[in-house]
């Protein structure tokens, strides 16, 4: 019969697709507000999607592994052995997809001691004998042997599951130069890594498929085995039997009894309510819309808890090109009629503005750049208003503006910020996965292949900006008012603050950088010499495996913390090793470690000076959970501070030119501070209000002795304890930290809270609350969600404990520094004065001081940083003076 008229049979391998697709795609992107991941599911439905609608198959089935065990094991206990254990992300995603593919109408099948492959090739089989045109669907290699003239496999690449390769006879035959039928004869020789199948040593599958084509069959090689000379015909006598095994268990059953053939495999009309219900559970949004639009099926507005799109907002407008009076007159009208605000997308060339999108919710400007044309006057004043300005992205454009001259303000949302705000861990999500996500649509890309500029009414800034509106939108929606208080009062104002930040950068001296590079590398040199003679040969410091050699095998050590790949060989492991067992080896080679990584800091610093004779580093809003700043590119904040080295790194950063000298500051004790705060405990709060130590403070409640009398060793301990509480440290953790028994930790711990009780039930009680929430808040609002606290697995809810109890302190001090960032910022401009903000690094700020201004900046920083938060206790500030970084300590 004609192809068109010939019934096409999809069968999938559900386990196989659902694995790739969970590798695939990141699991902290995919995550329901409950806790339950759904990487794979998103990703298998999706391939699944693509397959419906561009195959058009009249029968469909999915097949399932019900367990590891098969009648393949019974044989060879030690089949797919190697495979690892579950990822606890993936578990329970399984029986979800199942309900999924149940609401689609979609057949699933399985079989008690058999393999999802055997159901395939059974199907396969029967299909073709059926009439069917059968396409397989499975990252299983071993399933290239039921390709034939009627069954086609669509085998997955590396990347994931969207990009699929048909694999057809000949395209079987290009690839490895033999029959389908013969790959598992190939696979028999060269042996199987991933389901744990040693094959013949030396064979590779040159080898095989050289053999095959010259003796036939793999029975036939083994046969005249002994014509094949040299070291590969022993091994292959030697292990035959490793591929005559291998082909008895990768040859797939044809013949298993199932319940139901191809023709029950008809593809009927999903179950439109049962589809809605699990997919709002899931909470897809993009795929319910596919689903519904591959069936023919119109959404509803509010028909559901989950959201659809509205078919007329998804027609892009067509961009306009405006100057002059009708530029002035299309921003007056929308800037009316937007009173959220108008879009802005910034195209950039070499970092350099070259072209600006501007839209409203209907309408769309292009605006190509002409640097001091009079055309776009209406634009820059536009620009430089208060009126709402929405980006993605906007701290990289807000940069490229203020260096090509325009004056901008207003930038009130940035769509990547606010959907950080929202889900904190992880990196933030492209504009792209903005547009998938909160719309369900896709945003239109150019092709990197097109020779011919991409037309700016389909892509283009413009566009984009039309897209940033509509996001910023729905994101708004979603944000609930204390996280929309942290973005409009404290994310975006500190944008700009990290944005001219970033332009100024700090004064570098090469110099003394160089200096410091060649002792690190000399120092290195010569510990590594040293090393080698103790233990009489050179070796790669830098290699963990030779490291265990070493240790675990020459030196006869004590074995650390067993690995997938031996010992564990970690800094934090020697460390312990060194303690219990010192050697001298292993002291120079923590030693070599700490010159060469000191060394790679320094290195890296030195090449990240600019043209200026300044480092200029990234700072990363949103490159945190807690909602604390890092730096990167370079990173400013792995900087030793207690080491000799990590000073003279800072005595590197120098005072500015035409500047007179720098200020540092930051804030005492902050987290205990807010501790204190947070748990009204009277102990803490009369130990910060009487203006004393505070560890001594509190070492005199623990040990019962008067505060003169507190000891180093007394301060020491209550001050590891004080702030390890905070981070969810138990007693065994605060023994391993001070080097004490077991036992006079838990004491210390127990004595600690029996003088602070409000402390201890603090702690407590924000992680009960947090599993409730599902988050925890800081005093300004900023949420983090913690749906591990309800996980099954021990881990991961443990770990979310720890976490759950730092969040509200750590978060809330990374608030406060940011609204104290923002107050100095507007008060050195109120002021007029020229000093500038240079660094943030941690809970310190560097500044640039203007001459004769130090008593006025000073007094704004102290000022704006003792009162950027209302607490119980006083925000203690500290200044330092120098002309280096070092100098200035305080």
């Amino acid at each position: 019969m004609p192809d068109t008229e010939q019934p096409t049979l999809l069968i999938v391998d559900g386990h196989s697709l659902a694995f790739r697709a969970f590798y695939a795609l990141p699991v902290d992107s995919f995550q329901t507000r409950d806790g339950q991941h759904t990487n794979a599911i998103h990703g298998f439905v999706s391939m699944l999607l693509n397959l419906l609608k561009n195959e058009k198959p009249t029968h469909v089935a999915v097949a399932f592994d019900i367990s590891r065990f098969s009648f393949r094991t019974r044989e060879y206990p030690e089949y797919k052995g190697t495979r690892g254990e579950t990822p606890p992300e993936f578990m329970g995603q399984v029986p979800l997809l199942k309900d999924v593919l149940h609401a689609m109408n979609i057949e699933t099948l399985e079989k008690e001691d058999f393999e999802a492959d055997d159901i395939l090739a059974t199907l396969s089989v029967q299909g073709a004998e059926q009439g069917f045109r059968v396409l397989v669907v499975s990252g299983d290699r071993d399933t290239i042997q039921l390709v034939n003239d009627n069954v086609t496999l669509l085998y997955p690449s590396r990347q994931g599951v969207t990009d699929l390769t048909r694999y057809d006879r000949d395209k079987v035959f290009e690839r490895y130069g033999i029959e389908p039928h013969q790959y598992p004869e190939v696979a028999a020789l060269v042996g199987e890594t991933s389901d744990n199948l040693p094959g013949i040593p030396k064979v590779g599958e040159k080898t095989a498929v050289k053999w095959l084509k010259q003796f036939g069959s793999l029975d036939e090689i083994l046969r005249r085995s002994d014509e094949i000379g040299g070291k590969v015909g022993e091994s292959l006598r030697e292990f035959q039997e490793n591929a005559v095994r291998n082909r008895r268990l990768n040859r797939l059953l044809t013949d298993v009894e199932l319940p139901v053939g191809p023709a029950d495999f008809t593809r009927r009309p999903i179950n439109e309510q049962a589809v809605r219900d699990i997919f709002a559970r899931l909470e897809f949004r993009t795929l319910l819309d596919r689903v519904f639009k591959l069936d023919g099926i119109v959404s509803e507005p509010g028909a559901t808890a989950s959201v659809t799109v509205d078919e007329t907002a998804v027609v892009a407008p067509v961009p306009s090109a405006l100057l002059d009076e009708e530029l002035e007159a299309w921003l007056a009208r929308h800037i009316v009629a937007e009173p959220f605000g108008l879009a802005l997308s910034v195209e950039l060339l070499d970092g350099n503005p070259i072209g600006f999108g501007l839209a409203s919710s209907e309408a769309a400007l292009f605006l190509p750049w002409i640097p001091d044309s009079r055309d776009y006057l209406p634009f820059e004043n536009w620009l430089a208003s208060e009126s709402p300005k929405l980006l993605h992205g906007a701290k990289t454009q807000l940069k490229a503006m203020i260096t090509a001259g325009l004056t901008v303000a207003g930038i009130t949302f940035d769509t990547s910020v606010a959907a950080w705000l929202l889900k904190s861990d992880g990196t933030a999500p492209s504009l792209a996965e903005l547009v998938d996500r909160e719309l369900g649509e896709t945003l239109p890309t150019p092709d990197p292949n097109q020779l011919v500029p991409a037309d700016e009414s389909v892509v283009g800034p413009a566009i984009e900006a039309w897209f940033v509106g509509r996001v910023a939108r729905a994101l708004n929606d979603r944000l609930e008012e204390g996280s929309r208080s942290v973005l409009v009062n404290i994310e975006m104002p500190v944008l700009a603050v990290l944005a001219q930040m970033e332009l100024d950068g700090v004064a570098v001296s090469h110099a003394q950088l160089a200096e410091l590079s060649g002792e690190l590398s000399a120092r290195a040199s010569d510990l590594a010499a040293r090393a080698f003679v103790i233990i009489d040969k050179e070796i790669n410091l830098g290699s963990p495996k030779q490291i265990q050699e070493v240790l675990f095998e020459q030196l006869g050590m004590p074995k650390t913390r067993a690995t997938k790949t031996g010992y564990s060989t970690d800094a934090v492991s020697l460390a312990d090793l060194q303690a219990s067992s010192p050697h001298p080896f292993l002291d120079l080679l923590l030693s070599h470690r700490d010159a060469t990584k000191l060394n790679q800091i320094v290195e890296t610093l030195d090449k990240s000076i600019a043209a200026d004779r300044r480092i200029h580093t990234t700072y990363v809003q949103t490159g945190s959970s807690t909602g604390r700043i890092s730096s990167t590119d370079p990173n400013l904040q792995n900087i030793p501070v207690r080491t000799e080295e990590g000073r003279r790194i800072r005595k590197a950063f120098m005072v500015g030119e035409s500047y007179e000298t720098l200020l540092t500051t930051d804030y005492s004790q902050i987290e205990m501070r807010i501790m204190a705060h947070l748990s009204e405990d009277e102990g803490l709060i009369a130990a910060f209000q009487s203006g004393e130590d505070l560890h001594r403070f509190v070492g005199a409640r623990i040990f019962g002795v008067e505060p003169a009398d507190v000891t180093p060793a007394m301060r020491s301990k209550v001050k590891a304890m004080s702030y390890g509480l905070a981070y969810g440290l138990s007693a065994f953790g605060l023994s391993k930290q001070l080097r004490i028994p077991r036992d006079e930790a838990k004491q210390l711990m127990s004595d600690y809270f029996e003088r602070f009780g409000a402390v201890r039930d603090y702690l407590r009680n924000v992680v009960v609350q947090a599993r409730e929430d599902g988050y925890t808040e800081t005093i300004f609002g900023r949420r983090r969600m913690f749906p591990d606290l309800a996980s099954a697995n021990r881990v991961l809810r443990d770990n979310a404990e720890r976490q759950a109890l730092n969040a509200p302190i750590q978060g809330t001090a990374a608030d406060i520094l940011k609204i104290a960032m923002v107050n100095i910022s507007a008060d050195l401009a109120e002021r007029e004065l020229q000093s500038r903000m240079l660094l943030q690094v941690h809970d310190e700020l560097v500044f640039d001081v203007y001459p004769g201004e130090w008593d006025a900046l000073a007094d704004v920083v102290t000022t704006r940083m003792s009162t950027a938060a209302e607490l119980k206790v006083p925000l203690d500030v500290q200044l330092g003076r120098g002309q280096n970084w070092n100098e200035a300590a305080h």
